[in-house]
């Protein structure tokens, strides 16, 4: 099975249930990531290839990937595994699906 695979805002709300931290990078802009988050680590899309050391050690550990809808998370996604990431994986639906399914 391929390491990046997609997920979608259930099984993300299910690791974020669960015992163990995950690796979650939001990509959105400061602003966005005040008006909502779900708490993990802001690093926005613009600033990722500067900031990529702060990543270096998260290499070949589970990385998940969150923005606004999916899409700028799958840019992230493309962009880490071009850097040698594996094991990177974009949410699709971003937190608009998440906080869908939480209003259910």
């Amino acid at each position: 099975m391929d390491k990046n695979y997609d997920i979608n805002a259930e099984q993300l709300k299910e690791l974020l249930e669960g015992e163990q931290t995950i690796n979650l990078i939001d990509v959105r802009e400061d602003y966005e990531y005040e008006d909502d988050n779900l708490g993990g680590k802001l690093i926005p899309l613009g600033e990722l290839p500067e900031r990529l050391d702060e990543l270096e050690a998260l290499k070949g550990q589970p990385i998940y990937l969150q923005c606004r809808s999916g899409a700028r998370s799958g840019k992230a996604k493309a962009f880490l595994m071009a850097q040698g990431f594996e094991n990177v994986h974009n949410v699709t639906g971003g937190i608009m699906a998440y906080r869908e399914l939480e209003n259910q």
